[in-house]
């Protein structure tokens, strides 16, 4: 049996996931981290990213979430986001448009500031599509892998 550890991740508006886990992997500012069980405590500032986390019955879960803060303690890790997402939370099709009206815009912006802008809302349109093709959800002919 998989040694497990407490996860909590949480919102501006809600508790996002509570509950035990064996395994979670994201993205920090320095690259990807895997996090297990008694893994040596530190606090890291984590980047928009697909949350995949294998859960007490064994299954990996992808979540959409953004920047935000990882706390790893002693058998409790504490994961602060500005917002996550479930798959069954995300509508393909309004994701898509956010990515389509992002690519339309970068081809027209010139400002640094707005294109900076820009491509951190394509980033997050592409994130939240590769959280659904990793769960099966996505509607056929657009992987984002």
């Amino acid at each position: 049996m998989p040694t497990l550890f407490n996860l909590e991740v949480h919102t501006p508006y809600r508790l996002f996931f509570s509950g035990k886990v064996e395994l979670i992997s994201l993205t920090l500012v320095d690259g990807e981290i895997g996090v297990y069980a008694k893994h040596s405590p530190f606090t890291a500032i984590t980047q928009s990213c697909v949350l995949r986390l294998k859960d007490d019955q064994g299954l990996l879960r992808p979540a959409f979430i953004a920047d935000g803060i990882l706390e790893v303690k002693d058998h409790n890790t504490v994961l602060m986001v500005d917002s996550a997402e479930w798959p069954e939370e995300i509508d393909p099709a309004s994701v898509r448009a956010d990515k389509e009206k992002a690519e339309e815009k970068l081809k027209l912006t010139s400002s640094k500031a707005e294109i900076d802008k820009t491509k951190a809302a394509l980033h997050r349109a592409e994130l939240r599509l590769k959280a659904l093709d990793l769960a099966g959800n996505a509607a056929t002919g657009n992987s984002t892998t």
